[in-house]
């Protein structure tokens, strides 16, 4: 082997010379020879004593790679070799001074498992005999004994790795041949190993525990669970660097399957021992590792315990069930001790039992006293572990932050559990609790202050459906819920300092919204709590961002009761309502620019649902909306003076200028979507025309539309525009019309593919909502936006490798066919009859395009429904003689060269509605056409183009004559004949 070039494996500051090192590793891999080249090399005292680490590795490889491809059909002679360099590999090892490295010992270890699967037991039925020899070597030999032991656990046990049938029978082969003849040989061995090394060598006694932790689950039990091993396995729980070890190799013990009935004695002798042997005392422990893993044992007792009771109940054996089940309760308060550790990790190891003991007492018709103090010690503990610590960093999103957090959710899980178990011990348990802490929340930490807030939020969710909304006008049948609210919103503790805590209170606020519709006195000074420095002027962003939100969520639902407030609670958000100039930039206001919008539809929301006449409502909109208006209007005229008005005229100034046109579109973009949030109250029946706010709107849509005087418009303000458009159509009645066409100059005057694909929704939008009222504004646009969106196809189309590029390209043709659509399908054919023949024939020419051309099922199907639809209006005796012709020279063969195009997955569901799109076309045609006209056409002219021989084309016009639903299903068989699927 060329030894130094293989040196540059791991040399990534030569690429040439790693590069070709990289070539030669390749080729020793494939080479017939390269594999004795690999065994000669590491056996070679003098080459193997200097040999690189990583040149090392890469020798095994070229080893592991001839084993699993060729070893298995190798020579008689080859085989010995193997089996020679593998002997001569254990004496290097207990000859050399040093111990390779881990990752060459295991690797090692692997090829002694992969030949090992090859011959054991026909080829090599004394491998264990001749492995076992070797231990007199030293711990060495010791060491490569339990990897390869290890290795083979991993080849022909561990259940994650997936095998084949040959291999699985194998592996079982290999199992039993091994129970028969060696495995007490091995568990000798182990025990000896643990005897011997327990104090020189502990690495090899930890080695060893993780071997009888993997094998004990296919071995016989009682070769492990006697008490010359539990003796030493207690002992090892001792000893600090043995017992982590020993309490894994226990719980895979106690994991093995086994009879329901035997698994319980083994469980509970095991159990006795440890109880005895004074191990299970918690809290004189304080290496949180170790008791996480003695708290994974005591989990998996009981969780094996709650198994074997569901199998005995199962089998209807109801004592011994009834038995285990006492067991099994005997080891809840131990479990709740390590439930309530201080440390997560070791509370969070018996989560799984702990919910599983819910899970039991769920199954039974009624909990007795005892359970019934379980459950409530447990609920004290959940109580106690969801505080957060005091140091807690809210602001950070860090590893442990998320680590609390989702054992937070945890627990949640298992409250919500508990609650469902014995509903009533749970809203007592949170009323004390909530009592207990608001009343003197003033000198609690924020953790307590918190978690009394959250059991309250989680109570709501966690009662049944049974009780109702818990609120009441009523007091005779108000919930236990209904007071602890008047004593939240009555304590003042929104004001507390800590925004875990301001949260909580909002949170709750919305959550029980409806408890304002029964107590309305409460109203304002909850209005209060949002409005003031405790909420939207909160110090903390985060807060005043949630806030801002659960405000509008808060209005909305009590905005019956909001009327001697509105005038108020609009004068205190004036100073949030203020579009901030662009030179200050949005970080400096309160309230960024997503959750201003928020307050644009409270402020719009309390204006519409006020007690005020039109002209009241009137005035206050006017007040809401000019102040946003001459913002606009001021921001845009600084923005056409600083744009260029030819890409000529791009210089020095305007490269220092963009940024600052950036914030100002932005800045624009914001002020439109303000306007269009506030008019979020208003529907198709509460139109902002019988509300009085008509004019206000209308003069809003004049300003923005002034954005057509830039000599370029940005995507930014295409935005703000569309958003708007998007909640005028919904708002506002045939008043909009007039303001479409200076729009649309607007969308299209910079059209990207982008800004194409979210323009059409909207022209789809005005087309379903006005149809025969908006022909003359898309008699006159269509061309347009036609040559618009196939120029943008056109420019994008280069960038074939680009995958951004090519969604945004398939959903601007989606969109393109759904405008097309929406024309045809609202009935309005008068537009496409006003085009010039060419737009005419290139528009039905890409319909046929998208049904063959375009692998998209979606497309397909819009597609052929739309050439569907043409054909049911333009295709009948009287219809355009050219049309007539364009039936049969494109949508006729489109509805069979669509189907036969490899791209057309018929096992898709998609696909498959596009194909039904397709029959129905053809039938469509049949019923327009007439039966004579279109079969004759078939069956002289076109079917045999297909080299359909008489018969098919017979079958397939009959099949077509027939019904639609027995004519969809022969025309699905028909194409899969056809493509030999």
């Amino acid at each position: 082997m060329d030894l130094q070039l293989l040196q540059f494996l791991t040399n990534p500051l030569d690429a040439n010379a790693q590069s070709r090192a990289l070539a030669y590793f390749e080729q020793l891999k494939s080479s017939d020879t390269g594999w004795q080249l690999a065994t000669n090399t590491l056996i070679n005292t003098n080459a193997g004593s200097s040999l690189n680490d990583h040149v090392k590795f890469f020798a095994l490889q070229v080893i592991e790679v001839f084993i699993k491809q060729s070893y298995q059909k190798s020579s008689p002679s080859q085989q010995q070799a193997m089996k020679h360099f593998l002997s001569q590999w254990i004496q290097l090892q207990v000859s050399q001074p040093v111990q390779d490295k881990v990752f060459i010992r295991n690797k090692a270890a692997q090829i002694f498992a992969l030949v090992f699967v090859c011959d054991y037991p026909k080829r090599w039925p004394n491998f264990f005999t001749d492995l076992l020899q070797t231990l007199s070597l030293g711990p060495n030999a010791i060491d490569l004994y339990l990897r390869v032991l290890l290795a083979i656990d991993s080849e022909v046990v561990d259940r994650e790795i997936l095998h084949s049938k040959e291999e699985a029978d194998r592996n079982t082969l290999i199992k039993d041949h091994m129970r028969e003849t060696c495995v007490e040989s091995l568990v000798d061995s182990w025990y000896h190993i643990l005897s011997v090394y327990e104090t020189s060598n502990t690495d090899l006694v930890c080695q060893t525990l993780e071997i009888v932790g993997a094998y004990i689950a296919w071995i016989n039990i009682d070769l492990i669970a006697n008490m010359r091993f539990v003796d030493l396995l207690v002992r090892f729980l001792r000893e600090q660097p043995l017992r982590e070890a020993a309490a894994d190799c226990l719980h895979d013990i106690v994991a093995k399957g086994m009879d329901p009935v035997a698994k319980t004695k083994l469980v509970e002798s095991l159990f006795s021992v440890l109880d005895s042997a004074g191990i299970l005392n918690v809290d004189m422990e304080d290496d949180v590792d170790y008791l996480c893993k003695l708290a994974r044992l005591i989990n998996c007792i009981g969780l094996q315990l709650a198994l074997s009771w569901t199998k005995l109940k199962k089998a209807g054996d109801n004592d011994c069930a009834c038995a285990v089940m006492q067991l099994l309760e005997s080891k809840i308060p131990l479990t709740f001790r390590f439930l309530s550790h201080s440390d997560d990790d070791v509370s969070a190891t018996v989560m799984d039992f702990v919910k599983e003991y819910i899970q039991l007492l769920k199954q039974k018709p009624a909990i007795n006293e005892a359970e019934r103090q379980k459950v409530e010690s447990l609920l004290f503990i959940i109580f106690e572990k969801t505080k957060y610590d005091e140091g807690f960093y809210f602001d950070r999103d860090g590893e442990e932050e998320a680590i609390f957090l989702e054992y937070r959710k945890q627990l949640r899980t298992l409250f919500d559990n508990v609650a469902v178990l014995d509903r009533d011990l749970v809203l007592n348990r949170v009323r004390d609790l909530v009592n207990m802490t608001l009343p003197r929340w003033q000198t609690s930490s924020f953790a307590e202050v918190e978690a009394a807030l959250t059991f309250l939020y989680q109570l709501g969710e966690a009662l049944p459906v049974s009780h109702g909304n818990h609120f009441s006008g009523d007091p005779a049948k108000a919930s236990a819920l209904q007071p602890m609210m008047e004593s939240l919103l009555s304590c003042g503790v929104s004001s507390y300092p800590h925004p875990a805590v301001t949260l909580c209170f909002f949170e709750l606020v919305v959550r029980y919204e409806k408890f304002f519709l029964v107590e309305p006195q409460f109203v304002a000074p909850t209005l209060v709590a949002f409005l003031d420095q405790g909420g939207m002027r909160h110090a903390n962003p985060k807060v005043r961002s949630r806030v801002a939100y659960l405000f509008s969520r808060f209005v909305r639902a009590v905005k019956s009761h909001m009327t001697d407030y509105t005038e108020d609670v609009l004068r205190r958000l004036q100073d949030l309502l203020i579009l901030l100039p662009a030179e200050s930039g949005p970080q400096t206001a309160l309230l960024t620019h997503d959750d201003q919008l928020f307050i644009f539809e409270t402020a719009g929301l309390l204006i519409t649902s006020g007690n005020f006449d039109a002209e009241t409502k009137r005035n206050l909109m006017d007040s809401l909306v000019s102040p946003v208006l001459e913002k606009f209007a001021v921001l845009l005229e600084e923005l056409i003076r600083l744009t260029p008005q030819s890409p000529n005229t791009v210089g020095a100034a305007d490269a220092a200028n963009q940024k600052r046109r950036a914030i100002l579109a932005q800045c624009l973009s914001h002020a439109m979507s303000a306007v269009a949030w506030s008019s979020k109250a208003f529907t198709n029946s509460q139109s902002i025309k019988a509300s009085g706010c008509l004019s206000v709107y209308l003069k809003a849509l004049e300003v923005f539309l002034r954005a057509i005087q830039l000599p370029e418009v940005v995507s930014e303000i295409q935005a703000g525009l569309r958003q708007y458009l998007h909640r005028m159509t919904v708002c506002l009645g045939e008043e909009l019309l007039p303001f479409v066409p200076s729009a649309s100059q607007v969308l299209l005057k910079s059209s990207s593919v982008h800004s194409l694909s979210e323009y059409i929704p909207l022209i789809n939008q005005i087309i379903a909502k006005f149809k025969k009222q908006v022909v003359p504004f898309l008699t006159q646009a269509f061309a347009p936006i036609i040559s618009a969106i196939f120029n943008a196809l056109a420019a994008s189309s280069a960038a074939v490798n680009d995958e951004e590029a090519r969604l945004e390209r398939q959903s601007l043709q989606r969109s393109y066919f759904s405008f097309i659509a929406a024309i045809v399908g609202s009935g309005l054919m008068e537009v496409l009859a006003a085009q010039d023949s060419a737009v005419l024939q290139q528009v039905l020419v890409s319909l046929v395009q998208g049904a063959v051309d375009y692998p998209d099922p979606v497309a397909q199907k819009t597609c052929f429904s739309t050439l569907r639809r043409l054909v049911e209006i333009w295709g009948g005796k009287d219809g355009p003689s050219e049309f007539v012709e364009f039936v049969y020279k494109q949508i006729v063969p489109a509805c069979f060269l669509a189907p036969l195009r490899d791209t057309f997955d018929l096992n898709d569901a998609q696909t498959t509605m596009a194909l039904s799109e397709s029959a129905l076309c053809l039938r469509a045609i049949l019923e327009k056409r007439g039966d004579e006209e279109l079969i004759t056409f078939l069956q002289s002219q076109y079917l045999p183009t297909l080299k359909l021989n008489l018969q098919q084309s017979q079958e397939f016009c009959m099949a077509l004559r027939s019904d639609q639903k027995l004519f969809k299903s022969y025309y699905k068989m028909f194409f899969q004949q056809a493509r030999g699927l």
